[in-house]
Order: C-alpha cells, then structure tokens, then sequence
C-alpha cells in the first residue's frame, strides 16, 4: 500500500496550499505537489498529496473522494507507482537517428 494519494479534477486556480488545507483535516501531510503543464505552465487539473502514514491516506480516499474543491468535484484514490519507460519515447527502439554503422 502507499501513503500517497492521487487528486484528479482540480480547477485551474487550485493551489497546492488551499489543497494542503483540505487534505491536513485528515491527517498528517508530508508533502503535496500539482501537476503542471511545462509549456503553459497552467495545471494539469490533478496532483498528489502525500501523507505520513498510510492509514491517513486511505482515511483521504474515503472522506475526500467526491468533495467539491474551488468549484469542482475531486476525485480521490492511492496513487499508482509510474511503470518505466522502455522506448523513451524514440519509437527506435532506443537507436539513436544520428548513429553510424
């Protein structure tokens, strides 16, 4: 299990402190982060929260799941751990288009 939560549907004016006010009424938080766009550098409409225990985290899932946040309603769940990448994104199967043979 993970002390780590994901939080989708947030508004585009949510910041990580008024995110950081909701989920501290449920326990103890050690860190939150949203995700943004790199080029815009608008949110991405989810983040993550994490918290010191796991028994907080699912104790979020249960209570916060489905609350409104700035206009929206969130959706709540343990984060997932992000499967590697084999391909790098290349679509050569990591050769490089500048080798030579």
């Amino acid at each position: 299990m993970s002390n780590k939560v994901f939080v989708g549907g947030l508004s585009w004016n949510t910041k990580e402190d008024t995110l950081e006010g909701l989920f501290a009424e449920v326990g103890e938080i050690s860190s939150v982060k949203i995700i943004y766009d790199r080029e815009t550098g608008r949110s991405r409409g989810f983040g993550f929260v994490e918290f010191s225990s796991e028994n907080d985290a699912l104790t979020a899932v249960e209570k916060l799941d489905g609350a409104e946040l700035d206009g929206r309603n969130l959706k709540v769940s343990i984060a997932q751990e992000r499967k590697p990448r084999n391909d790098r994104g290349t679509g050569n199967n990591n050769r490089s288009f500048n080798s030579r043979w």
